[in-house]
């Protein structure tokens, strides 16, 4: 029976994959570590789960190498927002911190990602076993952008790569070939929210992933929850970068999208 630990962030990530994997390979054994209380229940009823603090991370790390998991996973939203309200830090967590030379959301996952590597721990890639679960290059929908929509995707593509280059978020909500708003510390769904009550309807909303997108952590993820956040702002459509980003409850998704007149595309940047 093969073992791997996942650490759990929010959103339906973490069980989709659990039982997408279960469905290939009934010899792996997962190994849930929930990092807030706000991650789905189903999660908490895992036979192997257990609840620590993100900034544990020296407690995390004695519990996987007492359960002999050398791999693990990290799936799920780590928001910033909740991550500076919640942290609480063991010793290795303070001393990971000390020796970073920022706060990054990708300083501080390389950071743990380093100290588990020094425990013999190898943290897959958040498709592992799902190659097919990764945003492909095709126009998902019924409902097709027009001319002037590829006019703002460009400029929505082009702001989202700057965003992601400084690693303040991956989303950007635009109109008319403009730029309205950017995410933040708040997350994907928010800065959404937050671009169609600048904007008002007809916005699309663009999510790229970094320039040298280490698929191992922090994948941008598009699934039910985001169709619903658009359906709210009553946005045209939604654009995700093919091969780097993941497409989670897709049949849902375009089903609920061709619904509402709203795309979905998958594009190379």
């Amino acid at each position: 029976m093969e073992k791997i630990g996942v650490i759990v962030g929010d959103g339906k990530l973490p069980i989709r994959f659990m039982n997408e994997i279960r469905n290939i390979n009934k010899d792996i054994e997962f190994f849930p570590i929930g990092l807030f209380e706000s991650i789905e229940e189903e999660i908490k009823t895992h036979k192997n789960f257990m609840r620590f603090n993100i900034g544990q991370v020296g407690e995390i790390t004695k519990y996987f190498i007492k359960n002999n998991i050398s791999k693990i996973i990290f799936l799920g939203k780590i928001e910033k927002e909740i991550i500076f309200k919640d942290m609480k830090l063991d010793k290795y967590g303070q001393a990971i911190i000390e020796s970073l030379p920022d706060r990054k959301d990708e300083t501080l996952l390389f950071g743990v990602i380093s100290f588990f590597k020094l425990n013999k721990i190898k943290v897959l890639p958040q498709n592992y076993l799902l190659k097919e679960i990764l945003f492909q290059k095709k126009i998902y929908t019924e409902t097709r952008p027009s001319a002037e929509d590829f006019k703002t995707i460009k400029i929505g593509i082009e702001a989202a790569k700057k965003l992601s280059e400084v690693d303040a978020g991956q989303t950007v909500v635009c109109k008319d070939s403009s730029v309205i708003a950017l995410e933040g510390i708040e997350g994907t769904d928010k800065a959404i929210l937050r671009g169609g009550y600048l904007g008002g309807e007809d916005c699309i909303v663009v999510k790229m992933a970094r320039p040298q997108q280490d698929m191992r952590v922090d994948i941008p993820t598009v699934g039910i929850d985001t169709i619903k956040t658009l359906i709210k702002i009553k946005a045209k459509g939604i654009v995700g970068e093919s091969g780097k980003m993941i497409f989670i409850d897709s049949k849902e998704s375009i089903k609920l999208a061709n619904e509402n007149n709203i795309f979905i595309i998958g594009i190379k940047s």
